[in-house]
């Protein structure tokens, strides 16, 4: 416990990476197993990654980002979608749940008819429902990436549309936010100070 709040307490936004240092895939993909352990509602994984990960794709991306060079010097760059209609594919989802004795199938039977007619025709919430499946995702990955000894940084300053085009993106994906991912060089800012708790919190 006492590392996850570490990770926690130290964890920095690195605007400058180390860009000679690669990363393979058994990082890419330890990174994303970790971050699917991120809770989403009914547990739908409405989510979806990218790895961006070679230098040409890094181009790709940069010139849709406003060409920000920490694109093409973090090791990669994860585009974290969220997904419309997950209600369509609820059933697959949930199944292993019950195949494994998580929960029962009537229980399972009820969530999915509760999803689909939530989800159903209600373009809003199942947009709602992808960009905090998705933002949970990107915070659970930058912590993993912290408690792998990487630095991250997450990032909004792109165009969604051009980065859909660029990746081949499906109307259902939602990019919700950019996760860049490496080893950090020097010149970083330290942690920046935080607003007091009493700013923040009512306790009720």
């Amino acid at each position: 416990m006492n590392s996850i709040l570490e990770a926690i307490e130290s964890r920095i936004s690195v605007n400058h990476f180390r860009p000679d240092v690669a990363m393979d895939d058994a990082i890419v993909q330890a990174l994303i197993s970790y971050a699917t352990r991120a809770p989403s509602a009914y547990n739908l994984q409405n989510w979806r990654f990218i790895a961006v990960r070679s230098a040409e794709a890094k181009e790709r991306l940069r010139a849709v980002a406003y060409r920000q060079q920490k694109i093409v010097e973090a090791s990669v760059v994860f585009i974290v979608c969220g997904t419309l209609s997950a209600h369509e594919q609820f059933q697959q989802v949930i199944q292993p749940s019950v195949d494994q004795g998580v929960m029962e199938q009537s229980l399972a039977d009820r969530w999915v008819a509760q999803i689909k007619a939530i989800h159903t025709d209600n373009p809003g919430m199942q947009r709602d429902e992808a960009v905090r499946s998705a933002s949970l995702a990107a915070m659970t990955l930058m912590l993993a990436a912290k408690g792998m000894g990487l630095a991250s940084c997450p990032m909004v300053g792109f165009d969604p549309k051009g980065v859909a085009k660029e990746f081949g993106l499906k109307d259902t994906d939602v990019p919700v936010i950019l996760v860049a991912v490496g080893h950090e060089a020097d010149g970083n800012w330290p942690q920046k100070p935080r607003r007091p708790l009493h700013e923040v919190l009512e306790i009720v």
